[in-house]
C-alpha cells in the first residue's frame, strides 16, 4: 500500500510505533533523573480492570491501557521527521 508520495504507509506505521516505544523507554529511564524527569510526565488511560467474556466453551479477556508521555510524543515526532527524509 503506497501513500501519496509513493512511500509505504506500513513503514510510517512501524517508524511511529518504534518512536513511541523508544520514547517511552527513554522517558522511563529519565524519570529518576532530576533535570529530565519532565520527559516521563504523561497520562494513562484505558480499562483499569480487564473485561472477561465467558461464552461457556471459550473465555475471552479484553484489556487495553495506553500511557502517553512527553518522551513518547517526541519519539513519534522524530519518527515522522525521519520518514519524511526517507
Amino acid at each position: 500500500m503506497k501513500g501519496a508520495g509513493g512511500k509505504n504507509s506500513w513503514a510510517l506505521f512501524l517508524l511511529i510505533l518504534a518512536g513511541i516505544v523508544l520514547g517511552g523507554f527513554i522517558g522511563m529511564l529519565a524519570g529518576d533523573t532530576g533535570g529530565l524527569s519532565w520527559l516521563n510526565y504523561g497520562q494513562t488511560f484505558g480499562l483499569g480492570e480487564p473485561v472477561v467474556l465467558n461464552l461457556g466453551i471459550v473465555v475471552i479477556t479484553f484489556g487495553l491501557t495506553i500511557k502517553i508521555t512527553v518522551a513518547s510524543i517526541i519519539g513519534m515526532v522524530l519518527a515522522i521527521i525521519i520518514y519524511r527524509f526517507l
